[in-house]
């Protein structure tokens, strides 16, 4: 890193400084926010990370001297890690061999690259291992407890140190499971009824945790979910198919491990295998085969969680780095094992030899084919027999371990030495465009907005890499992506629905608030630099981009003077005094108080158009829905005055002929006819006789078109 920036701290990735902004904010008084004065975020799925961090800040730890600090907090927190896995491996065999053999877990634990590029990064990897380290250690305490009363003051201890674990990451409720099973089964008198006892008291306090979480989100939010779960988990596409969800997530699941597997841990995927085949070795011993178990359930677990995360292909891997940490323990456990010795039937190392053969075969297959295809599974029982059984012998189940340990480091030198390059290009990234753009906005436009045609005071930038920008320049900020939060407006929910409905959503919000300058990558954004920007204030380009979303960032001076114009009733119906209800659609706050439905997924696109009202007519804005032939949409209208006839304004901008069918509380009223397309709205008056007008009407509106037209939703009043 030093080399790659001229000797300047920075990190490998943008997220690392959303941590850094949640923590000034903590540190200056304002927990749980982005910004100060944005309101609560639940934007920071680790709660408990920034406020380690802010406790850096408060001791003097600024700008990005905060990274040193979460350098010398990852550095404690590996060395107690590795300090808690030793006393984990003497608790197993407290031998003169086992003793040495603890001296391999550094080598092998910070001997990934990928690994150690994670707990140096400034995330929350190395902070969450130690946490999970405090939770074994609650177990040993469980475990070694004599009496009743002592061993339930441990496991609310372990109850205690888990709530910890979910609030670092959310995850980690699968891996405090894991630790609750655990506690159970090792107690001394089991029953079914000490052990959901002991479940109760590991599991509850954790539960409790994620239930306060989720009801504060609710609360401040608007929403259950945290923001983070909404931007990156397809279950909360609303266009996506079950299938396609599933497809994902497994896909998302194939992909975490064999990249591990074929990429991280050899530069030659022959020998990727070579890891997970000593991970196995611990089963075939009785004194470690509980141990292994107990890891091999929370690497499965974990897997199992972040599978759901679509950003686990990204990031170097970063989410499934506790993962690879506990699969190097089960494997510096498996080298102990084949030097020890076991005295168990040797027997059990025959299916050892055949499942790391077999794991030899998923590394080698052929490229594009999937396993099933590449293995022939009579040579892998053989030659798998074959290993087991030589595994048998003592001389050569030793040279074995040591060969192990001989490839893996000769095929992980290059890997290491690449990921060595990557992690100090990625800060060189990060530094170029982020953080001298934030820089750029504190020290040039913040001075002399008059150059940039900017107010004075306090600015606003809007941006969609949500950390640096906000950090080095230290402005006011809102994240079009919906991470960074911005009070209980909803736009991780909004990003769900598209950039359409993020548009609608900047309406709602007051024009003294509203972004000054937009820090984006265009190539992102696609139409938004063009209709709401008036022109580029700088280019932020980078050489050899390896991290950053694009290889430029450009600076715009932000022009909102479109928002809110479609909100205006431009035809009002003849004989109609007031506007009863507005449903705007793509607008979720307002589709969500009219009980609005879209034929989600297949249909319900966001769209947003610049047009005028009619022929002539200056441009206005406005965002929709999309609804495809045979499909339908409908909502709830409130506020008539009953048995009096009303009149609906629809607004459409018609893309070519279009017969549209609107039924009143389930009664169709006379199609809508469009018969040509048109380059401006288009206001069409329904009328509701009065027989059907009740004070709530919930409105369906049905494309019938026979041929393959969409209409698109913008606005509906309804008048009386």
């Amino acid at each position: 890193m030093m080399l790659q920036t001229g000797g300047e701290w920075s990190a490998p990735l943008d997220d690392v400084f959303i941590h850094f902004d949640y923590a000034r904010a903590t540190a200056l008084g304002h927990p749980f926010e982005w910004v100060p004065g944005n309101g609560f975020s639940s934007g920071n799925t680790s709660l408990s990370y920034p406020f380690i961090l802010a406790l850096g800040w408060l001791l003097g730890f600024h700008g990005a001297q905060l990274m040193v600090w979460a350098a010398l907090l990852a550095m404690g927190s590996v060395f107690g890690t590795l300090l808690t896995l030793r006393r984990a491996f003497l608790r197993l065999e407290d031998s003169p061999l086992f003793r040495g053999v603890t001296w391999l877990l550094p080598p092998l634990f910070l001997g990934v690259g990928a690994l150690a590029w994670s707990l140096w990064s400034g995330m929350e990897v190395a902070w969450f291992l130690a946490v999970w380290s405090l939770a074994l250690v609650a177990l040993f305490r469980v475990q070694d407890a004599r009496v009743p009363r002592a061993r339930a003051s441990a496991e609310w201890g372990l109850g205690a140190v888990g709530v910890l674990l979910v609030l670092t990451r959310p995850e980690a409720a699968v891996t405090l499971a894991i630790f609750g099973v655990a506690a159970a089964s090792r107690a001394r008198s089991f029953s079914v009824a000490s052990a959901l006892k002991t479940l109760l008291r590991v599991g509850l306090p954790g539960v409790l945790a994620l239930v306060g979480q989720a009801c504060a989100n609710r609360g401040f939010t608007g929403e259950w979910s945290a923001n983070g779960a909404i931007v990156k988990l397809a279950m909360n596409d609303p266009f996506q198919t079950s299938q396609q969800k599933w497809d994902d997530y497994t896909g998302n699941f194939v992909y975490a491990a064999l990249r591990i597997v074929e990429y991280h841990l050899s530069d030659d995927l022959r020998f990727g295998a070579l890891i997970p085949g000593l991970a196995l070795v611990p089963f075939a011993h009785p004194k470690t085969r509980r141990m292994a178990l107990f890891l091999t359930a929370q690497i499965v677990g974990w897997y199992l969680v972040v599978a759901a995360n679509g950003q686990v292909r990204w990031q170097n891997e970063r989410y499934v780095m506790p993962a690879v940490a506990w699969l190097m323990v089960l494997a510096t456990l498996g080298v102990a094992v084949l030097l020890h010795g076991t005295k168990s039937r040797k027997s059990i190392l025959i299916p050892v030899g055949v499942a790391t053969i077999a794991l030899f075969g998923v590394a080698t297959r052929k490229p594009m084919t999937t396993p099933h295809e590449s293995l022939l599974w009579g040579t892998v029982l053989l030659v798998g027999t074959g290993l087991g059984i030589a595994l048998t012998v003592d001389p050569l189940r030793r040279a074995a371990a040591v060969g192990a340990l001989l490839f893996f480091s000769a095929h992980q030198a290059n890997v290491y030495r690449g990921q060595k390059w990557f992690f100090g290009r990625a800060c060189r990234n990060i530094r170029d465009q982020q953080t001298t753009l934030g820089r750029f906005l504190k020290t040039e436009v913040q001075e002399h907005p008059d150059r940039y045609g900017l107010r004075r005071g306090k600015h606003r930038v809007l941006v969609g890499d949500a950390g640096a920008i906000l950090y080095a320049s230290e402005w006011d900020g809102l994240d079009i992506i919906g991470l960074g939060g911005y009070h209980d407006f909803p736009f991780a929910r909004a990003g769900a629905n598209k950039l359409p409905a993020t548009i609608e959503l900047l309406e709602r919000m007051p024009r003294e608030e509203l972004p000054d300058v937009l820090a984006i990558f265009p190539s992102w954004w696609s139409w938004l630099p063009h209709w709401f920007s008036s022109g580029v204030l700088k280019r932020f380009p980078i050489e050899g981009n390896v991290v950053c979303g694009d290889f430029e960032h450009v600076l715009y001076r932000a022009d909102w003077h479109l928002l809110g114009s479609g909100e205006i009733l431009e035809s009002f119906p003849h004989g109609r005094t007031r506007i009863v209800d507005t449903v705007d659609f793509a607008d979720i706050v307002n589709e969500k108080a009219h009980g609005y439905r879209f034929p989600a997924p297949h249909g319900g696109f966001t769209h947003l158009a610049i047009l005028p009202h009619h022929a002539g007519a200056d441009e206005i804005v406005d965002g929709g829905r999309r609804i495809r032939p045979t499909m339908e949409e409908s909502f709830t209208l409130r506020g008539f005055t009953p048995h009096e006839p009303a009149t609906l304004v629809l607004r459409v901008a018609p893309e070519g002929p279009t017969t549209i069918r609107v039924l009143v509380d389930g009664t169709p009223l006379p199609d809508e006819v469009f018969d040509r397309r048109t380059d401006h709205f288009v206001e069409r008056p329904i009328e509701l006789p009065a027989a059907l007008v009740g004070t709530t009407v919930r409105i369906t509106m049905e494309n019938r078109t026979t041929g393959p037209t969409d209409y698109v939703s913008y606005h509906l009043w309804a008048t009386q």
